[in-house]
């Protein structure tokens, strides 16, 4: 037998003790918990050939003793510091667990089991909102409203945008600032830019909630409310809303009353490299002019 094929029979001998020694493991805790132990097999760790004793330790003084004190427990009541250390034994060289320890989910004692579940099998990527909404109430409920991402509807995932397990950036978002992560999906708003837009330069939230709003496009308000908020009413009547004159007055009170947003003249308002001129004075470029 050559070397290398003493190698592999040694290893092939190795894996199978360790699974035999997983079965067997498995077959004492089923005594107790059968129903636990037949899920078990289904998941990723119980194919991988990680028995009970792998997570929760206890063995025989556990079956000498059933009681909870001498095991890991996992779940709600238990040490969260405990619970993570024994999965991070294999999962803590991981490149997705880089900023664990600097994570707001560490920080706020948030389990591996939180979000988890080791006995039963993965769900769905769509149905990966639901662990998030658990904690995050907030988001579901922009996620619901009339103009949002589809999160909810499977198309896009929380973890798309933020890292769960840690990140530099604010927000745990997989990128340097916000602006940056928006430009992965949304790169014609990147520029450059003749003429810049500084709150688009800044901040992309600036003006849009990006998990959902009740105004179109994730804007946080209507227009003209919205660049009203920078904007005041100087060059041109910029009158908010009114209960007068919606339907009848081009400059008046109903200014922007009916499908007369900023953007109908002010089409390219993230920015802009029209270098021609509007009305002979004014750079329509400048005034993000169509």
């Amino acid at each position: 037998m050559t070397r290398i094929a003493a190698k592999l029979s040694l290893l092939a001998s190795a894996a199978l003790l360790m699974f035999a020694g997983t079965a067997l493991a498995n077959e004492k805790c089923a005594t107790c918990h059968a129903d636990i132990v037949a899920k078990h097999t289904t998941t990723l760790h119980g194919k991988a050939g990680k028995d009970c004793l792998s997570c929760h330790g206890g063995g025989d003084a556990h079956m000498a003793n059933p009681s909870k004190s001498n095991i890991i427990r996992f779940g709600k009541g238990a040490n969260a510091k405990e619970q993570n250390a024994q999965c991070q034994q294999c999962h803590g060289k991981n490149e997705k667990l880089m900023f664990w320890d600097s994570s707001y989910h560490k920080k706020n004692d948030v389990t591996c089991a939180s979000c988890h579940s080791v006995h039963k099998a993965p769900k769905p990527y769509a149905k990966q909102p639901e662990s998030c909404f658990q904690c995050h109430k907030d988001v579901k409920s922009q996620a619901n409203k009339f103009s949002h991402h589809p999160i909810i509807e499977g198309k896009i995932s929380c973890s798309d945008c933020h890292n769960p397990h840690g990140a530099l950036g604010h927000g745990m978002i997989k990128a340097e600032n916000v602006n940056q992560l928006c430009y992965k999906c949304h790169a014609d708003k990147r520029g450059p830019y003749i003429w810049e837009h500084p709150p688009v330069e800044e901040d992309c939230m600036k003006c849009h909630a990006p998990h959902g709003t009740k105004a179109a496009k994730l804007l946080k308000e209507k227009q003209p409310q919205l660049c009203q908020q920078c904007h005041d009413w100087s060059r041109h009547p910029g009158t908010p809303y009114g209960g007068n004159q919606n339907f009848t007055s081009t400059f008046g009170a109903g200014r922007g009353g009916l499908a007369r947003g900023c953007t109908g003249c002010h089409g390219t308002i993230h920015g802009s490299n029209a270098p021609g001129r509007a009305n002979g004075t004014v750079y329509g470029g400048k005034r993000f002019i169509r």
